[in-house]
């Protein structure tokens, strides 16, 4: 059974993304994945990159140890989730703090000789699903950084899986019937998975 590890970061269980991020575990497993939920907010997660983290960073040998847990979530699983808000046209803390913290040498990338080259090949598939204050030509106009990291930087560390960028844009005044239609579309789209 493929094995999907989905990365939940925000802090809010009643929130319109934890209906996302349940609804998208409840239709990956019922299309026949093994789901490995990843709520970094209930699990306590720690995302601050310490002073002796980022001194042992490019030490391969010792750099995973203080997310050895999380590191070994990530290299287990086939593909990767990540239902997280984009606030002030980026992640929340968190998410941050976890590829920080998590996305190190010898784990998602390697460093040979002044050459990267991509470690997580074990991810063969990679969703985002999200939401924007914002509309769509606001975040466009910043970069949209978060759609950038995911279809390019966390792609790339894949070795160039397959993609899916799902956002709902403009939060601030969809209607609860275009809200429905999202959480049916991420729905459909996991089941696809």
């Amino acid at each position: 059974m493929p094995r999907a590890m989905v990365v939940f970061s925000h802090p809010c269980e009643e929130s319109f993304n934890a209906a996302l991020h349940r609804e998208a575990v409840a239709a990956l497993t019922r299309s026949g994945w093994e789901v490995d939920d990843c709520d970094l907010y209930a699990e306590g997660f720690q995302p601050v990159l310490s002073a002796e983290e980022r001194r042992n960073y490019h030490d391969t040998s010792i750099n995973a140890a203080p997310v050895q847990g999380y590191v070994d979530r990530v290299k287990a699983a086939d593909a990767m989730v990540f239902v997280f808000p984009v606030w002030n046209f980026g992640y929340p803390a968190m998410l941050k703090g976890f590829f920080d913290r998590v996305f190190l040498p010898g784990v998602s990338f390697d460093l040979a000789d002044g050459k990267l080259t991509a470690s997580l090949d074990n991810i063969r598939k990679l969703a985002a699903i999200t939401t924007y204050g914002s509309t769509k030509w606001r975040a466009f106009l910043a970069g949209d950084p978060p759609r950038k990291l995911i279809t390019r930087a966390v792609w790339g560390a894949t070795g160039f899986a397959k993609v899916k960028y799902l956002a709902l844009n403009d939060m601030n005044n969809v209607t609860e019937a275009q809200r429905k239609a999202f959480l049916a579309k991420v729905s459909a789209e996991m089941e696809r998975f």
